[in-house]
Order: C-alpha cells, then sequence, then structure tokens
C-alpha cells in the first residue's frame, strides 16, 4: 500500500495505491471516514462517501481483470471528490435500472445521493468518481 498526502493551495489531498479485494472494502471505507472527520465532514456525508466507496471498490471487484487501482480523496473548500482509478477502459453507463432488477442500482443510486458524479476513460484505464460537500445531510446530499 502507498499512502500519498499533499496539499495544494486550497485543496488537501490523500491517495493509495491498493489492490481492490472484498475482504479490504471495509478497510477502505474506515480509511476513507477517518480522512472525511479529520477534515469536518458530517455523519451524512461520511456515510454516503463510505456507501459510495464500497461501490466503486466493489465494481471493481467485479468488473475489471486487474485488481490495481488508486483511491483519492480530495478536501476543496467544504467538498470533497472521491475518485477510483482502474485499470479497464469500460466506463459504466449509469441508467435508471428496472424496478425488478437485481443488479445496476448502485450507481445510479450513488449519483442521486452527491453532488456530482461522473465516469471518465484515462490513458491507461478509467475513473469513477463523486463529490459530497462536508455539511451534507442525508435529505439535502445532492441539494
Amino acid at each position: 500500500m502507498t499512502v500519498t498526502a499533499q496539499q495544494a493551495t486550497d485543496a488537501e489531498a490523500f491517495a493509495w495505491e491498493l489492490l481492490a479485494r472484498a475482504p479490504g472494502i471495509e478497510t477502505w471505507r474506515r480509511t476513507l471516514a477517518l480522512v472525511l472527520r479529520a477534515w469536518g465532514a458530517s455523519d451524512s456525508t461520511v456515510e454516503i462517501a463510505r456507501m459510495g466507496l464500497s461501490e466503486l471498490l466493489a465494481n471493481v471487484v467485479r468488473h475489471v481483470d486487474d485488481p490495481c487501482c488508486r483511491l483519492s480523496a480530495v478536501l476543496d473548500g467544504r467538498r470533497v471528490t472521491v475518485r477510483v482509478e482502474d485499470r479497464s477502459v469500460r466506463v459504466p453507463v449509469v441508467v435508471e435500472p428496472a424496478w425488478d432488477a437485481e443488479s445496476g442500482r448502485g450507481l445510479w443510486m450513488l449519483r442521486a445521493m452527491c453532488r456530482d458524479f461522473g465516469c471518465e476513460p484515462e490513458v491507461d484505464g478509467k475513473a469513477v468518481w463523486f463529490v459530497l460537500d462536508l455539511d451534507a445531510t442525508a435529505e439535502g446530499a445532492a441539494a
């Protein structure tokens, strides 16, 4: 595991190179929660971020052959961006799932709970990210 901490002009950031494995997801959820709490995040923001990170890492476990990925958390003002970069060029398409669908709901729900959400191709793979306000409430996370 590689941990990088950096401080930019108005932003603080942490990044970790990791292997996405199902048994390790809770460790990364706890790590992200510690960082967010240190930045003054509300309980709602922490819980949404934990859920969102679970979804992003579980998708790497399920859909990407190479488990090497990079997790980052960037604080800019009162907003935090959580990003997972992996080595798959396949960018997920997020659409409203059928009411009886047994999969495909996670990113759709995450998008609805966050201020911003995106997926983008990169040189050697893709990045999936979401943005939350540090003081988000459960009712107003995406406000």
